[in-house]
């Protein structure tokens, strides 16, 4: 099997912490071509989509350590069509540019990516969640998303609680992200303003969000294969903070899902499957899904530790049943390897 990485930069892996390279990882360990790139080295020759990749060199012997292994690695470059690849596995970081996709659209009926090119176009940002079809709001807090900031105002004034959540669109890794209260109500136009117009040549996006009870003490983040739940944490807000991710400087702990997160798992796990969304991170608080993370979802590092598990293995392993198969992604939905 031939995998290719469009990832961030290799240079900002942090070994001990990251979840690509245990992915990439356990590709080189079970002996696959394994090469990396980035959405900059993406190229078109002759009408054929190329890119400009490291290939990782197969070593007779491969170190179980990820610090070793990431110090040891050795790299060819070569400029390689994407076609040829068996897999073209997706993990670089959110805002994801449009045009990447452009250039995947040409070889999307012949390579397998995950996650699936329409897929990461409908479901690359925050509006994908937020507008989920959920009448009863079993699912979804109520959301509303815009840059008309006295909509916005309207909509925190008519609120029936104190406190909202506001967050940019565009964010990731909890950038952002903060609790509002009418109490303040004499600040939020200039907040508003600040996030919508933060940027000189255009206005963007901002997402206002009911508050759930319990949101501060942390969120539930689970990593999703091919519609199933592989794994979860409870990620923990430091002190006099609102954000509980990792990056954010929150902590983690162990988590079984309870009746009420595998049923949300289940309904919304169909839906990815549906979409092409193969490997997806859940955020969830209260039993409801706050962010679905298309792009990059970390945390294996941290479950595996956790549950003395390895994930990586279980991604792998749903990489070659999907290319040994020949199946539609979809028609393995109900695999129990997954």
């Amino acid at each position: 099997m031939k995998i290719c990485f469009i990832m961030y930069s290799w240079e900002s892996i942090k070994p001990k912490q990251n979840s690509t390279i245990r992915i990439v990882h356990e590709a080189v360990k079970r002996g696959y071509e394994v090469s990396i790139t980035s959405p900059l080295s993406l190229t078109i020759r002759e009408s054929i989509t190329y890119s400009f990749c490291k290939r990782i060199v197969n070593k007779e012997k491969i170190s179980h350590s990820m610090q070793s292994f990431y110090n040891s690695v050795e790299f060819k470059n070569e400029m390689l069509a994407l076609g040829e690849f068996d897999v073209i596995f997706m993990r670089d970081n959110p805002p994801l540019d449009p045009l990447v996709l452009n250039f995947l659209d040409s070889i999307k009926d012949d390579v397998f990516i995950i996650n699936a090119v329409d897929g990461l176009r409908e479901a690359n940002n925050k509006i994908y969640t937020a507008a989920y079809f959920d009448p009863d709001k079993e699912l979804i807090p109520t959301t509303h998303v815009s840059k008309n900031i006295d909509y916005l105002l309207q909509v925190i004034e008519e609120s029936e609680d104190d406190k909202m959540i506001l967050k940019p669109l565009d964010g990731y890794g909890g950038s952002g992200v903060i609790v509002i209260e009418k109490s303040a109500m004499h600040n939020i136009r200039s907040l508003l303003d600040f996030y919508i117009n933060r940027e000189r040549d255009k206005s963007s996006y901002v997402i206002i969000q009911d508050y759930i009870e319990g949101a501060e003490n942390g969120d539930v983040r689970v990593l999703m294969l091919n519609g199933k739940p592989i794994g979860a944490l409870r990620r923990r807000p430091p002190k006099n903070d609102v954000r509980s991710n990792i990056s954010a400087g929150g902590t983690v702990e162990k988590y079984r899902l309870t009746k009420q997160d595998k049923l949300l798992c289940s309904k919304i796990g169909e839906k990815l499957v549906r979409d092409g969304i193969y490997f997806a991170g859940l955020d969830l608080i209260g039993g409801k899904l706050i962010e679905v993370n298309v792009l990059s979802p970390g945390t294996i590092t941290d479950i595996n530790k956790l549950n003395k598990v390895k994930l990586q293995e279980d991604i792998v392993d749903y990489l070659e049943q999907v290319i040994s198969s020949k199946n539609s992604p979809i028609e393995t939905f109900n695999s129990e390897l997954v």
